[in-house]
């Protein structure tokens, strides 16, 4: 190699990101993920005896699902195709079929199809996949950030096995960061990079789980740092805390995220613990949240589990979504808060809410029983003659004591509220 093939090749290796120049290429390398790709596990079998299902990957940013098939590809006998499903379609799954039929066809190897992001695929687009996975043309590997029982077809996801990636653990990072730090051939070995574990540690917790996030931050912390006169660059807690600028939440409005977080501040609502309902709270409106969402889900909430043993808790969960639709954010932050303390310290009850359960449920399983005669108005002679509004019982003249049934004679004396 010349001295200018030696520059483009530098010039090269600055230019990829150290999240991917660090990514592992064997499974020995490959940190985390213990549960599903441990020792003696099932899919680590699967992968080292090149016998591996088609199956979808799913878990949050930075856990190992593209690393995780690109060692596949590394290891692998099979023909191995990756695109994203954000770029591609089916005319690039017709042309990737073709060309596995003729490799199976005159080499006997089979083709495993990466498809990274494949819940970004509509119904259509995945349902093309269906006979080609069905009859052994490709294996598939889907990753997703998503959860596959709502983004992919149900016939799709029922031809694949579901492997759950988890965020990584605090642990794992410190050791990817400290091999990123070690590695003279993709990472800095080669510079004289001074940092303490404590501030390793840091870095591997505000990482939130993400080994590209951790990778990232201490790229743009070494980069940006001017090293002293000795050469060496120091890096503290502060250098790593403004390399990181938490501008971003594990937080998706209309994904997994969403559903699971709004379920733990109601959840933490009714189990009348304001701390951790403030904490959802924040969780949700800090990664931008629609806050007149967050407001309907408390009116909800008022009348769901506080109901008559607070009769004031819906008028200030109304107030509250009122003034957040006046205000909006981020000023409407405190206001969602008072709402939520209030509703998480009042007394519960669900006794409404199991009321109208029973009551829906006698509506829509028995036929629509008849208004009984005394109760319906008769404005009418005809109405009159037919019985309408005999012997009703007009509630003051009795004091409000009067004897008489309101419910249809197949309900007489039936009881919702307990």
């Amino acid at each position: 190699m010349d001295l200018f093939e030696q520059k483009i090749s530098d010039k090269f290796f600055v230019s990829v990101p150290l999240a991917e120049r660090m990514r592992p290429s064997i499974l020995v390398d490959f940190v985390g993920q213990e549960k599903i790709i441990g020792q003696e596990k099932l899919l680590r079998q699967l992968i080292e005896k090149d016998e591996i299902p088609s199956m979808i990957f799913w878990g949050p940013p930075g856990s190992g699902k593209t690393t995780l098939a690109r060692i596949i590809a590394n290891i692998t006998n099979s023909n191995f195709v990756s695109f994203s499903a954000v770029t591609s379609g089916v005319k690039d799954l017709k042309e990737i079929i073709f060309g596995s039929s003729e490799r199976r066809k005159f080499y006997g190897q089979r083709t495993i199809l990466f498809i990274d992001e494949i819940h970004r695929w509509n119904k259509s687009q995945q349902d093309a996949l269906l006979p080609h996975v069905e009859g052994g043309a490709i294996t598939l590997i889907g990753a997703t950030t998503e959860n596959p029982s709502f983004e992919i077809n149900s016939a799709l996801l029922s031809r694949c096995r579901v492997f759950v990636l988890e965020r990584l653990e605090a642990v794992d990072l410190e050791k990817i960061i400290w091999r990123a730090l070690n590695d003279s051939q993709n990472g800095f070995g080669l510079l004289s990079v001074d940092v303490g574990s404590e501030v390793i540690k840091y870095l591997a917790i505000m990482s939130n789980g993400d080994a590209r996030i951790a990778l990232n931050a201490l790229e743009f912390a070494i980069k940006a740092t001017k090293p002293r006169e000795n050469g060496i660059i120091e890096l503290n807690q502060a250098v790593i805390k403004e390399a990181l600028q938490k501008s971003h939440y594990l937080y998706d409005r209309a994904g997994d995220e969403h559903y699971n977080i709004i379920s733990a501040l109601h959840k933490s609502l009714r189990g009348s613990d304001a701390d951790a309902a403030l904490y959802w709270l924040a969780r949700m409106l800090e990664a931008g949240e629609d806050p007149l969402y967050v407001a309907r889900r408390l009116v909800r909430f008022a009348s769901e589990d506080v109901g008559l043993a607070n009769s004031r808790a819906l008028e200030q969960a109304v107030a509250g979504y009122q003034a957040a639709h006046f205000i909006g954010l981020p000023e409407c932050n405190v206001i969602l808060a008072q709402v939520v303390v209030y509703l998480a310290k009042c007394k519960k009850s669900n006794e409404l809410y199991r009321a109208y359960l029973a009551v829906q449920q006698d509506v829509r399983e028995m036929p629509d029983e008849p208004v009984p005669l005394h109760l319906r108005n008769a404005p009418t002679k005809l109405m009159q003659n037919l019985g309408y509004g005999k012997d009703y019982k007009y509630s003051p003249d009795y004091d409000y004591q009067e004897e008489q049934d309101y419910l249809p004679e197949k309900l007489k004396g039936k009881k919702y509220l307990k």
